[in-house]
C-alpha cells in the first residue's frame, strides 16, 4: 500500500482543489455498496468529483487504492469533512447510519444516504428535519428507479396504452445467500424490499394499507426474514404485489401490469449489477451503459396486438447527477428524504404485517 495516499488525522487536513464547477464528493465505506454501486457511478457522474473515500481497515484501503488512484482515503468521516467536501454518501452498516448523516448535516454537508436509511420511518423524520434545518439536500439512494426496466416501464405507464391501470407485479429473485443481512436490523425486507417497494410507490404512488407474508430463517445473528411477498393498495386503487427471496436459488427479475387496455411484461436481468461485477465501469461507456439485451425487451399487449418494447437506458450515474443538480439548485433531488420516509413507513407496515397477520395501515408521516 503506498501510504502516501492515505489521508488521516495524523497527516494532511485538506484535499487539493478541484474545478470551481465540480462537487466535491467522499463516499463513506468502502463495502460492496461503496465499492460496486456507488464509487463507479459517482466516478462518472459529471458535475461531480470523488475526492475522498472513508474506510478504517488495511484491506478496504488497500482496495481503494487500486480501485480509485489518487482518490485519498480516510480514517473517519470527521477527518474526511475536516479536509473539505461538499457532499456524502453514507454506505455503512444500517445501524451507523444515523450517526453519521447526522454529522454529515450538521457539518453543512449534502448527503446521499443508502436504503433502509433509518431503522423505522419514525426514526427517519429526524433525518429530514435535520437536512432541512441545515439546509442541505438529503436523499435517500434508491437508485432502482434508474433500472432500465422500471424506466421502461414508466414510459409505457406515461404512453396511456394500458388504460385504468389495476395491478402491478415485481418479482426480484437473487441467489445470493452470502449477500442477506442477517439478524433483527437486518433481513431482506429492508433490503432489496426498500428498492421494489420504493418502485411501487415511485410508479403509482401512496399506499393506505399492506399486507405481507415474510419467510423466516434462524440464523447464528438472529431470526431473519430471507423472502416476502407484500401486497400495496395504493391510494388510486392499483394493487401492487411485490416479492423477493435470496435462498432459494432462483434468478429472476420480472415486471407485469395489469390494466384495462392491455397488459405489459418484462423479464429482464439486473443490467447494471452484472456490469459492474463484470468488470465493466459506467465511465467508459457512458452512451452504451444500462440498456437491457434485446433478447429480454418486455412485451405490451392490447386489442392492437403484441408490441416489443425497446429498453431505456438504466443508469445511476443519472441519480448522482440529479443529485448534484439539486444541491446546485436545478431541480429536485432524486428520492428525497420525505420520499424515504414515506417508503419506510409501508415497509414498517409490511414488517407489522408478516409478523401479526392481516392487513395494516400505512402511517402517515
Amino acid at each position: 500500500m503506498d501510504e502516501s495516499q492515505i489521508v488521516n488525522s495524523a497527516s494532511a487536513r485538506s484535499l487539493p482543489e478541484s474545478g470551481a464547477a465540480s462537487l466535491r464528493f467522499g463516499i463513506v465505506g468502502y463495502g460492496a455498496g461503496g465499492k460496486y454501486f456507488h464509487a463507479p457511478f459517482v466516478k462518472a457522474a459529471r458535475g461531480i468529483e470523488l475526492v475522498g473515500v472513508v474506510a478504517r481497515s488495511a484491506d478496504k484501503k488497500a482496495q481503494i487504492i487500486q480501485d480509485l488512484p489518487g482518490v485519498a482515503v480516510f480514517d473517519s468521516l470527521t477527518d474526511l469533512l475536516a479536509a473539505g467536501v461538499d457532499a456524502v454518501t453514507v454506505t455503512t452498516p444500517p445501524a451507523t447510519r444515523r450517526a453519521l448523516v447526522l454529522e454529515a448535516v450538521a457539518a453543512g454537508v449534502h448527503v446521499v444516504a443508502d436504503k433502509p436509511f433509518a431503522p423505522s420511518a419514525l426514526s427517519a423524520v429526524e433525518l429530514a428535519e435535520a437536512a432541512e434545518k441545515a439546509g442541505v439536500v438529503l436523499s435517500v439512494y434508491h437508485n432502482r428507479r434508474f433500472d432500465a426496466d422500471a424506466l421502461t416501464l414508466k414510459k409505457v405507464l406515461d404512453s396511456g396504452r394500458l388504460g385504468d391501470v389495476w395491478r402491478f407485479h415485481s418479482r426480484f429473485d437473487l441467489d445470493d445467500a452470502v449477500s442477506l443481512e442477517a439478524g433483527p436490523d437486518g433481513g431482506l425486507l429492508r433490503d432489496l424490499g426498500s428498492h421494489i417497494v420504493d418502485q411501487a410507490v415511485w410508479l403509482f404512488g401512496d399506499v393506505d394499507e399492506v399486507s405481507a407474508q415474510l419467510d423466516w430463517v434462524d440464523l447464528p445473528e438472529g431470526r431473519t426474514d430471507a423472502g416476502f411477498v407484500v401486497i400495496l393498495k395504493h391510494a388510486n386503487g392499483v394493487a401492487s404485489y411485490v416479492s423477493a427471496s435470496k435462498l432459494n436459488h432462483v434468478e429472476k427479475k420480472q415486471l407485469l401490469v395489469y390494466g384495462a387496455d392491455g397488459s405489459y411484461e418484462s423479464d429482464g436481468t439486473d443490467v447494471q449489477a452484472q456490469a459492474i461485477f463484470a468488470g465493466r465501469r459506467p465511465a467508459d461507456d457512458v452512451e452504451g451503459w444500462g440498456y437491457e439485451a434485446e433478447s429480454r425487451w418486455g412485451v405490451l399487449r392490447t386489442a392492437d396486438g403484441d408490441e416489443v418494447v425497446p429498453s431505456a437506458q438504466g443508469s445511476y450515474v443519472d441519480f448522482y447527477e440529479q443529485f448534484a443538480a439539486a444541491v446546485r439548485g436545478e431541480g429536485e433531488a432524486p428520492s428525497p428524504a420525505r420520499d424515504g420516509i414515506r417508503t419506510l413507513a409501508v415497509l414498517d407496515a409490511a414488517r407489522r404485517s408478516g409478523e401479526e397477520g392481516g392487513w395494516q395501515p400505512v402511517a402517515d408521516f
